[in-house]
């Protein structure tokens, strides 16, 4: 070295520049995901899927976020976050950002649709149709569409009408053609109608192209001078129930017929709005003219989802059918099942191991097992056809003791968990909905099961919801044990969600937000202990975020302590690798594709003793410390090992996996190897 060198200052680690935004963060992963669009490796319709993914991810991420900054500037435009910056700054920037991805869409959109042509899939406009198809769609128009269609037109007597948010409508001028009067009028397009009709032949309709095609059916006499399509975005926040609410339920149910009415946060047109019919729009919504996105394509890109899914082999991913882990597949009735899981603990993988004949499973048999005396569950998110909540309701019916935590305030799913508490109350079981200022985002489930030895209790601990539908299309960990220490550690923690406690006192389990981020922080300590005394030292984080400031301030010291952290984050990420003396010892990788990563792995070297936690807790203020979360030890030093090496494989891949360094993100688009996900549907089963 250089003696007159003068040394590089030290990083002040709690310099904002070191953290990147949140909100930016968060438009770069969903960049990453419409690159599968235009991606040639990928499969046509599987790239029109991600066009459709990337757009609903948008819409979801501006109700919450935008809603979210444009309150937080009007109680305190002065408020940073993190990274230094205001909250107007990131607004502005949210809604650019927000505005080019769009365009970044619609482009997508535009280069596929050739490529569909040349497969005969076709989106024509009515006009350009053949006689016959016309015939058809206009019979379906007046027997199935125009029935349920509202004309809302704005004079003296009529006020302007409300907007749902996300759904699209029909903005027209309507002129009397006697006086030539000009009124505005909007038309919602009915959305329990497909978006595209099928004209035959692999053609397709929109079907507000349709409804406009006919629009004189619902002004007979009028003259229609001009028509666009519309969507509005409300905020997606509702307010949270303070300690007060003496019944949560009712209390959900008030703020979801009130979120209906939440303000508007943007405003998309398709076409030319005459000049004074936008700003009747931007008046009326309350928007500034920068909320406002115009384009000439199609609006609603989600809808894409429907063409998608076209059944056509050659252009979609070859179906696969989830793999029956083996102690699954010998056991036959309920008691060689809880002797299988109290031989040894079982790992499972899915979707690449079948969920329903794995966790369902499980929870059905326990259900119709007379032994079983209680069974205890959490519910965040699951589908409407649930065979779990079947189950739970069954197992109430035989008399068992069946207690579910329902987590009502899960975003866009509080209708759909409502219902369902209202149902499982109705059955018998008995629900609580833990406590308001806390969101049960757990996934756990214990089974109380009488034994010539005693009673014994069995458990599942997961990384995901107990939810059929996405377990086929969600990467995500389940362990089943009857470890007693664990066991034991779960009932601390359903008695804290339906009783009265202040704290969960847990041995074995991570539970947030009594230990979770202390204990973490312990074992990230301690590896920064052994990199200091020259020992080897390593974490493995695969999670969806890292958000926490003071946890990547943490990373950011281990890495200078000579910490190898390789972080597996799907979304947001605020740390920025690879910068020498601060982060060159720490690995971004992004893995997109077929499968939305949802698992959450947290390993550590341990001097050689590795230790290794599944749970439901991503890196992010919300999970580990205003939320129950739970993470569990997997001790089988094979399952332990299993997971490394998928771990490995993330890690390794050149096709699937994104890098970050620094603030940007890049990927091998040469890269013809299979991907991660590819190569473990070929491994499956695992156990």
């Amino acid at each position: 070295m250089d003696d007159d060198a003068i040394p590089a200052a030290p990083f002040d680690l709690d310099d904002p520049a070191l953290y990147l935004n949140r909100e930016l963060s968060w438009l770069d992963f969903n960049e990453r995901v419409l690159a599968e669009a235009t991606d040639p490796r990928n499969r046509l319709l599987e790239r029109v899927k991600f066009v459709a993914i990337t757009a609903s991810n948008l819409d979801e991420f501006f109700a919450k976020r935008v809603g979210w900054l444009k309150r937080a500037l009007q109680s305190d435009p002065r408020t940073t976050t993190v990274d230094g910056l205001t909250v107007g700054a990131q607004l502005k920037l949210v809604v650019e950002r927000s505005h080019g991805q769009r365009r970044a869409m619609d482009a997508a959109w535009a280069a596929l649709q050739p490529l569909l042509a040349e497969h005969g899939i076709q989106i024509v406009a009515f006009t350009d149709l053949d006689p016959a198809a016309k015939g058809r769609l206009t019979d379906y128009f007046k027997s199935a569409i125009f029935p349920v269609l509202t004309p809302l037109v704005v004079d003296p007597a009529h006020p302007f009408p409300f907007i749902s948010s996300g759904s699209l409508s029909l903005a027209l001028n309507v002129r009397h053609a006697a006086t030539g009067v000009d009124r505005f009028a909007r038309v919602k397009i009915p959305q329990n109608r497909p978006r595209f009709l099928d004209a035959g032949e692999r053609r397709f309709v929109l079907i507000e192209d349709v409804i406009a095609s006919h629009i004189g059916m619902l002004f007979p006499g009028m003259e229609i001078t001009e028509s666009q399509v519309l969507q509005v975005l409300r905020s997606a926040e509702i307010g949270t129930p303070g300690e007060e609410a003496s019944d949560l339920l009712e209390v959900i149910e008030s703020e979801l017929r009130r979120r209906r009415l939440n303000e508007a946060v943007g405003l998309a047109v398709s076409g030319r709005l005459a000049a004074s019919r936008l700003e009747l729009m931007i008046e009326e919504l309350d928007l500034a003219a920068d909320d406002v996105y115009v384009t000439a394509g199609m609006l609603g890109l989600s809808d894409l989802m429907q063409i998608g899914t076209l059944p056509i082999a050659e252009l979609v991913e070859p179906p696969f059918v989830p793999a029956i882990p083996s102690t699954f597949q010998r056991v036959g009735d309920p008691a060689e099942l809880f002797a299988a899981i109290r031989e040894r603990d079982i790992l499972v993988h899915h979707p690449y191991e079948s969920f329903d004949a794995t966790v369902a499973r499980f929870i059905d048999e326990a259900a119709t097992d007379p032994s079983v005396l209680a069974i205890k569950q959490t519910l965040y998110r699951t589908s409407n056809d649930s065979p779990i909540l079947s189950s739970l309701i069954d197992a109430a019916g035989r008399g068992k003791q069946v207690a579910v935590l329902v987590e009502l305030t899960a975003r866009f799913d509080e209708a759909q968990n409502i219902e369902w508490a209202r149902r499982l109350e109705t059955a018998g079981v008995h629900v609580a909905y833990g406590q308001p200022s806390l969101k049960v985002h757990s996934k756990i489930c214990l089974v109380v099961r009488e034994e010539p030895g005693g009673v014994t209790m069995y458990a599942h601990i997961g990384t995901g919801n107990y939810n059929s539908r996405t377990a086929r299309v969600y990467t995500d960990f389940g362990l089943f044990t009857a470890d007693p220490a664990i066991c034991a550690d779960l009932v601390q923690v359903f008695n804290h969600l339906t009783g009265f406690s202040d704290h969960i006192e847990t041995r074995e389990l991570l539970v947030a937000p009594s230990n979770l981020r202390y204990r973490l922080e312990e074992h990230i300590r301690r590896e920064i202990a052994a990199a200091r005394a020259g020992q080897p030292a390593r974490v493995i984080l695969k999670v969806n975020a890292v958000e926490d400031r003071d946890f990547c301030r943490l990373l950011y010291e281990a890495s200078q302590a000579g910490v190898k952290v390789d972080l597996i984050c799907r979304g947001i990420c605020r740390i920025r690798p690879g910068i020498p003396g601060l982060s060159e010892n720490i690995r971004v990788v992004s893995v997109i594709g077929r499968f939305l990563e949802h698992s959450r792995v947290y390993a550590f070297e341990n001097g050689g003793a590795r230790e290794l936690y599944i749970g439901s807790a991503d890196i992010m203020k919300r999970n580990l410390d205003e939320r129950i979360e739970v993470l569990t030890p997997v001790r089988r030093p094979e399952l332990r090992q299993q997971v490394e090496a998928l771990l490995d494989v993330y890690l390794t891949d050149a096709r699937q996996a994104w890098r970050l360094l620094d603030s940007a993100w890049s990927r091998d688009d040469s890269a013809t190897e299979p991907g991660n996900q590819q190569r473990l549907l070929a491994q499956a089963p695992f156990s």
